[in-house]
């Protein structure tokens, strides 16, 4: 395990799915269903994701290495471009999203059915995010898919209890917009780091 690869994935993710629907999603489940419920039903689906994103930069790794780089470099060129070019629109397209979440939780449930709806929203929701793409990339990158993973997970876990404990707060006093550039910002260093790598 490196300590070093936990803290960069943790900080690439978190970054990355703050203002990602995730938050919204999970904010708007807190609203219908009790929200450890909401945070575990929403961990559990990202719990298998990571593995599978994970799994998948692990089959990855096995490459050569001058490929897996220019491959994990061009995915964070994407996704910053992606969060560049959405940050204008970010802080319009909240509500939007709030009313597709809430469209699919309309009913009041508890424990386990609140837990498993909340599993099923986020995990149909998130296939092919910027945050699997990233997952990806990392594990090729620093073959540690262990430290990678952790990261990855923790940092997805934190940005649903935030939101499930304090969304609404957040969303008043934090524009989603400069949260999608900063999260560019990360994606552009990362790639740089990668491009240096490939040239020394």
């Amino acid at each position: 395990m490196d300590l070093a690869v936990i803290a960069l994935s943790f900080a690439a993710i978190f970054v990355v799915e703050l203002p990602d629907k995730t938050f919204i999603a999970a904010l708007v489940l807190s609203t219908r269903y009790r929200g450890i419920y909401v945070w575990i039903g929403v961990g559990l689906a990202f719990l298998v994701q990571t593995l599978i994103a994970v799994t998948v930069g692990r089959a990855v790794s096995f490459l050569p290495d001058d490929l897996v780089k220019v491959v994990a470099a061009a995915i964070f060129l994407f996704g910053a471009i992606l969060l560049i070019r959405e940050a204008p629109k970010a802080d319009a397209a909240e509500a939007e999203t709030e009313e597709e979440f809430a469209a699919k939780a309309t009913a009041s449930k508890t424990g386990l059915a609140a837990i498993g709806t909340s599993f099923i929203v986020l995990f149909a929701a998130e296939w092919g995010d910027l945050s699997q793409l990233l997952t990806i990339s990392l594990v090729g990158k620093y073959d540690e898919p262990v430290s990678v993973f952790l990261g990855a997970w923790g940092a997805l876990l934190a940005v649903s209890g935030l939101a499930v404990v304090a969304g609404r707060f957040l969303l008043r006093h934090l524009k989603l917009s400069r949260v999608f550039y900063a999260g560019a910002a990360i994606c552009l260093v990362l790639e740089a780091l990668t491009l240096y790598e490939l040239a020394t």
